[in-house]
């Protein structure tokens, strides 16, 4: 049993290790800083099921670390939640594929409210209708999924968390973010301790 733990470990270890880096990185985190930072827009994340619960996660490690950003979800989008969009904010989308058909239609959506509305895309495939669409494309590497059937969304959100953990940890580094700005955003629980006490040294 251990054996086998440690292969799945090794395999998803191997994924992110995998992971293409390249300058869209610093394109993704200037995008993020002009907008949300010097033009006062929003980072707005989106993806559908699992990729959706990843996109959630993002948003809100982004909004405790000093930038705003929000989820919306693409079927809500069309019932009436679009209207959370403004000027200047910008885009976060996630599907493995590439080819959600909600979040290929929420692109449509977003550009028709706001035509100069700009994306970053995570996904694997390159040649897909999202790729494609995107401002900035951050790749995954199309790592196999550890699950035995191939199917079931395991090392592909494994690979798409640490791509948001890379733009974040960025971001907070270019707008010099500190334990004090951190104490402000977190008002309870251990962290929220631990950052004032370390706030007042």
């Amino acid at each position: 049993m251990s054996t086998n733990l440690k292969k799945i470990i090794e395999k998803e270890v191997q994924a992110i290790q995998n992971i293409p880096l390249s300058d869209a990185y610093e394109k993704a985190i200037d995008l993020i800083i002009r907008q949300v930072h010097d033009r006062r827009g929003k980072l707005v994340c989106s993806g559908m099921g699992k990729a959706g619960q990843i996109a959630s996660n993002i948003a809100t490690t982004f909004s405790s670390t000093g930038t705003t950003a929000c989820f919306l979800h693409p079927s809500e989008a069309q019932h009436g939640d679009l209207g959370i969009l403004r000027e200047n904010d910008l885009m976060l989308l996630i599907s493995n594929s590439g080819k959600t058909r909600e979040i290929i239609e929420l692109v449509g959506l977003a550009r028709n409210m706001i035509p100069e509305i700009q994306f970053i895309v995570i996904t694997s495939n390159a040649e897909s209708p999202l790729a494609k669409s995107a401002d900035v494309c951050l790749l995954t590497g199309n790592p196999t999924e550890v699950c035995p059937l191939g199917l079931t969304p395991t090392t592909s959100t494994t690979v798409m968390t640490v791509i948001g953990d890379l733009l974040v940890v960025e971001t907070m580094k270019r707008i010099q973010f500190t334990v004090a700005d951190y104490a402000k955003r977190h008002h309870g629980g251990y962290l929220g301790a631990v950052s004032r006490l370390q706030s007042k040294k």
